[in-house]
């Protein structure tokens, strides 16, 4: 960017000032609030210097215009996702909330505090530097994640549009993150349903210390925004101004209904990527090239030329700037370290469900299995009564995922429910795992309740990011400040010949991850009352159905009821040996047992129906009234959550074992395509028997 004479900067400065209507408050205003972040960077950096500061910590130092500036051209009440350089973002953001001068102090001390790991900062310490979040005043957080933010804002933007509200979400982003899947899935669906969301690329030359030239053939990242018909621009990162004026026509294009936009500022980080960068990728020419055209001394310039801004009220600002900072430096330093106790609160939303609750399903389901005239439909059947029931009860409810609409679903779950309810209430997206479920979040987090519909299980790991890093993590990251209500529907199992690709059982891999639920129903009457409490549960629920179990009949009563998670039922009560298995093994379970009462084995059936929450008093329970133990699973042996299942009976009923406890489990291989070697790969009714026979031997 080339230099501007004095004559220049009043032509251009007075032409802003004059286009924006911007007043010499607003102006002073952004000029301290660049100086604060500064300041509040370079404090870090000399914490970070002196050991006295943990963690990694990447600084926004020389890229303070663009913060400001995209900020400065929200409105109040439009949403903001950050990136873990994202100190500025969050400053601008709450120091722009603030009203008085004790709330941005205020503000800026619970800053200071969330980076330095103290209860009083913004998430209680939980967070830290790189998760700053002030969900109260619509920043829904920072990712440590390269581009994990992006598909949340889609979803922000999407909860908008369903709401026809006219909020517009800014969704920051660095040069390095538009490489990355998410990048391409959530311009591309943003740009498909005109979502009123923002993309401002802060493209400040390197990811890390690869420059941007060499991962791309395009020289500046807005030119791919033909890619998806959106306009993109390229404006001076440095020159906050220039970047409010940008921002604010693209604010104003998605406000009017017309979709996204890219709002590419050109800026420069004076830090390495991190403190233990040694910029050795960079010159000292380059670097002092940038210096020359600070943020601080651009707007500086530009106010004094115009006359808006004095020697002695630079001065002042500067003042007020160090004695913030001061102020919060004593804040942190006075604010306690995190309680133990807190090590384990703000995982999840605090139960919706209470113990009448599961005494009064324990009893409905008793009734059904005794009244033979209850009406018999098809597990299929249940999750679409579920799903409907659930839309019409609750205007925020609402489906996605690939060919959901007037297809119907894969397996037919979702058959009519588009032409009840409309293409914005069940919504076909692109093949997009990773945005499906990063826009689930972002929904849930502005105020929906989504069902995304997965596939196959099999390709839930395209979407682990999205759901595993930020659905199931922002709330205990951002110190419980947060909910994300939305459940993420697939499909697993083998059993139709489909090969290693289609045909697992991953439920182990989401078990893995504090902060989600994991439920797997066996029965129509169960997939429908658990899919109903899934979707008012105010938590990410992994919702995994079996692709053999859809055209499966039972009892399931016509009128509402839910079924809590985290409770088992005792299919089949038995004296002998206890069974704990769910999904479709649940039925092969039974049969054994059938066989097994024929022979004087008086096998017990727990159908654990929610991995996550466990019913482990029900387990427990039954295990010590049998004393014998047999875990059935469709997953891989050697990771299956049956394993999990085991440790628990291990260390709480191990004195009440009666023989050593046996698993039946998939082989460790992937699923063949082959008939006889899927059906030796996976339980079956004579392996249950036989791990019954051998315990009780």
């Amino acid at each position: 960017m080339a230099t501007k004479s004095k004559s220049e900067i009043i032509e251009s400065t007075t032409a802003i000032i004059e286009e924006q209507a911007l007043t010499k408050e607003q102006l002073l205003g952004y000029l301290r609030q660049i100086m604060e972040i500064r300041a509040f960077e370079n404090n870090i950096s000399s914490l970070l210097g002196r050991d006295l500061l943990k963690g990694a910590s990447h600084l926004y130092a020389g890229s303070e215009a663009v913060a400001v500036g995209a900020i400065s051209a929200m409105r109040e009440d439009d949403l903001v996702t950050s990136t873990h350089r994202g100190h500025g973002h969050a400053h601008a953001h709450g120091d722009t909330h603030a009203k008085t001068p004790e709330e941005k102090q205020t503000h800026f001390n619970k800053m200071m505090a969330e980076v330095l790991g103290k209860s009083g900062g913004y998430c209680k310490g939980k967070g830290g530097s790189m998760h700053i979040a002030d969900v109260d005043h619509g920043n829904l957080g920072a990712t440590g994640i390269v581009a994990g933010n992006l598909p949340v804002a889609v979803g922000a933007a999407l909860a908008q549009k369903l709401q026809g509200s006219d909020k517009v979400v800014l969704c920051f982003l660095g040069d390095g993150a538009s490489n990355s899947g998410n990048f391409h899935e959530s311009l591309n669906m943003a740009s498909i349903w005109d979502l009123p969301v923002v993309f401002v690329v802060e493209n400040n030359l390197y990811g890390m210390s690869v420059p941007f030239a060499k991962v791309s053939k395009l020289p500046n990242v807005a030119d791919r925004a033909c890619a998806y018909g959106i306009p993109g621009e390229v404006v001076d990162g440095m020159d906050a101004l220039a970047v409010r004026g940008a921002v604010q026509k693209a604010i104003a294009h998605a406000r009017q209904g017309k979709g996204p936009s890219i709002v590419e500022a050109k800026t420069y980080r004076y830090f390495g990527h991190s403190h233990s960068d040694p910029r050795a990728y960079r010159t000292k020419e380059e670097e002092q090239a940038y210096k020359d055209r600070d943020p601080i001394l651009i707007l500086s310039q530009e106010l004094k030329a115009v006359g808006m801004l004095s020697d002695e009220e630079m001065e002042a600002i500067d003042s007020e700037v160090k004695s913030k900072l001061k102020k919060a430096m004593a804040y942190s330093e006075s604010s306690p370290t995190p309680d133990p106790s807190e090590l384990e609160t703000d995982v999840y939303a605090p139960s919706i469900f209470t113990v009448k609750d599961i005494e009064t399903e324990a009893e409905l389901r008793e009734k059904i299995r005794t009244d033979p005239n209850i009406r018999q439909i098809s597990y299929a059947e249940a999750i679409q009564e579920a799903l409907r029931e659930e839309m019409l009860r609750d205007e925020r409810v609402f489906i996605m995922g690939e060919d959901v609409g007037l297809y119907g679903g894969a397996y037919g779950a979702t058959r009519n429910l588009f032409n009840e309810f409309g293409g914005w209430r069940v919504l076909d997206t692109p093949i997009s795992e990773a945005a499906i479920g990063g826009a689930a979040v972002g929904a849930a987090m502005a105020g929906m309740r989504p069902v995304a519909e997965i596939m196959y299980v099999d390709f839930s790991p395209l979407c682990m990011d999205q759901i595993a890093n930020q659905g199931a993590k922002n709330r205990y990251m951002f110190g419980g400040k947060t909910s994300v209500p939305m459940v993420v529907r697939t499909e697993g199992g083998a059993g139709r010949a489909i090969a290693a690709h289609h045909s697992q059982s991953l439920e182990s891999l989401w078990t893995h991850f504090p902060g989600i639920y994991v439920v797997m129903p066996a029965t129509p009457y169960d997939v429908k009352g658990l899919l109903k409490a899934a979707i008012r549960d105010n938590n990410p629920v992994i919702f995994i159905e079996h692709k053999m179990l859809y055209k499966t009949k039972g009892p399931v009563p016509e009128g509402e009821y839910l079924i809590p998670l985290g409770s088992a039922d005792v299919k089949r009560s038995g004296k002998d040996i206890t069974i704990a298995t769910y999904s479709r093994q649940v039925l092969n379970a039974l049969s054994a047992a059938e066989i097994l009462a024929k022979e004087g084995i008086d096998v017990e059936v727990v159908d654990l129906r929610s991995l996550k929450p466990l019913d482990t008093h029900t387990l427990i329970d039954s295990v010590k009234k049998t004393g014998r133990f047999v875990g059935v699973t469709e997953a891989y042996e050697n990771t299956s959550f049956i394993n999990e299942v085991m440790a628990v009976v291990n260390e709480q009923a191990f004195d009440w074992l009666d023989a050593p406890m046996q698993r039946v489990a998939a082989a460790n291989v992937p699923v063949p395509r082959s008939e006889v070697l899927e059906d030796l790969a996976i339980p079956n009714v004579q392996r249950i028997v036989d791990a019954c026979r051998k315990v009780m031997r």
